[in-house]
């Protein structure tokens, strides 16, 4: 049966759960590599191995995910997922086998540069996925779920690479990571089934031009810019506090590294479940509360924990902050794909992924020289003012006017590929 306008869009939810197990699949066999390389490179080259092996899985990764993106808008998700997830799974066997015979640090490199580069194209093919399955007024419970995925990925992947090291060393872990993205493959052929790929464009920008046009987006449509900035802020504000900020006060205050574990699992335990009511009721809660109201929360959450007197209430103002997370984080995403155009959404997620993995090193750099200066309670309180920006930012995404590009379709909420022969 053809759908019509007048037939309301459904939540794809078969393929939505497929993506989610997935990528869940994939992102934990990831998490488990990371620390399996990570520690096979400290025991052949200390510290200056594992820098060489992180910038040789980062950097080409960002200067990938541009391009990714281009190529997502003009191919479509399924004809460079596919391809690029098959290679990754052969990389890793091959990987597996080539650190099973050698005790040397360049296969770990090569293996890094190739895994950087597939993630790099793919990552914002895996991004334009769920606006194509789920209406816009369901896009937030699909978003909900899709956060609590990468939030349980670390917690289940990094215990898991620690083991694997102990039980069959990094060949292990290998096999573990290419068995996991067979798995996301196989899911991604079930997700994509039936998404055609975009009509040409007789005489279109060319793919280097295109790899720009997230940045021109930002540019160009106030509601998304500001929209990008609500993330970028409470990106860069988070990031210190967890990485530096908290071990720093455990460390001064003589409360131990217990403390440390205990703040960070508690706001863990809120987002997760902020998330998982967030999938359940995300379409039901106003979209100020989701928005505003919780990122002023962030920012009130935040402040109280540089202040507060004792881990145990330390941790408790982590869980409340976590608790907002789980409703800001989804919903925020949700909003900025929302505000990209028609046929844009490959690029605009490729600048809102590198946007992400910016924001590590600048928040690391930024308040650490910060901290010399201003002492870490002031410091913490500044990334805590820095966070109260972004719902002020989102007060004015929603404020900006719609551009023709942006304003509402029928056709939008109906990007899921229309019930034919080809497709499930």
């Amino acid at each position: 049966m053809t759908t019509t306008s007048d037939t309301p869009p459904r939540v794809d939810w078969p393929r939505i759960s497929s993506l989610v197990a997935g990528q869940a699949a994939v992102q934990g066999g990831s998490y488990a590599l990371l620390i399996a390389m990570s520690w096979t490179a400290v025991q052949l080259g200390g510290s200056g191995a594992v820098t060489l092996v992180t910038l040789a899985a980062t950097l080409p990764r960002v200067l990938t995910l541009l391009f990714g993106g281009a190529l997502t808008d003009v191919l479509g998700p399924r004809a460079l997922l596919l391809p690029a997830t098959g290679a990754r799974v052969a990389v890793l066997a091959v990987g597996a086998l080539v650190t099973a015979t050698t005790d040397t640090l360049w296969p770990l490199v090569a293996i890094a540069l190739v895994e950087g580069t597939l993630l790099g194209l793919t990552g914002s093919a895996s991004g334009v996925l769920l606006p194509r399955l789920a209406p816009e007024d369901q896009l937030g419970r699909a978003n909900s779920l899709f956060s609590m995925v990468l939030r349980l990925a670390p917690i289940a992947g990094t215990p898991l690479g620690a083991w694997l090291v102990t039980v069959g060393e990094l060949p292990a872990a290998m096999t573990v990571a290419a068995v996991c993205c067979a798995i996301w493959l196989l899911c991604a052929a079930h997700v994509t089934r039936g998404m055609a790929r975009p009509e040409p464009v007789p005489g279109g920008p060319s793919l280097l031009h295109r790899s720009g046009d997230g940045f021109r987006l930002l540019a160009s449509h106030p509601r998304l810019r500001w929209m990008f900035v609500a993330c970028f802020c409470i990106d860069v504000a988070f990031l210190w506090p967890a990485e530096v900020g908290l071990p720093m006060r455990a460390h001064t205050e003589g409360w131990g590294v217990g403390a440390v574990a205990l703040v960070l699992a508690s706001f863990s335990v809120g987002a997760l479940a902020s998330a998982a009511a967030g999938a359940a009721l995300a379409h039901r809660i106003p979209v100020l509360a989701k928005l505003v109201v919780t990122g002023f929360g962030l920012a009130g959450g935040m402040a109280a924990m540089a202040l507060v007197p004792s881990p145990a209430v330390l941790a408790g103002t982590a869980c409340a902050v976590g608790l907002c997370s789980g409703l800001n984080g989804p919903a925020l995403v949700t909003a900025y794909q929302q505000a990209v155009p028609k046929g844009r959404m490959g690029v605009a997620m490729s600048t809102f992924t590198i946007s992400g993995i910016g924001a590590a090193p600048l928040s690391l750099a930024l308040f650490s020289s910060l901290s010399t200066q201003l002492g870490l309670t002031r410091t913490w309180l500044v990334c805590a003012g820095l966070v109260a920006f972004s719902p002020i930012a989102v007060a004015l995404a929603l404020r900006s006017p719609l551009t023709p590009a942006e304003a509402p379709r029928s056709d939008r909420a109906r990007t899921a590929p229309e019930p034919t022969a080809t497709s499930v």
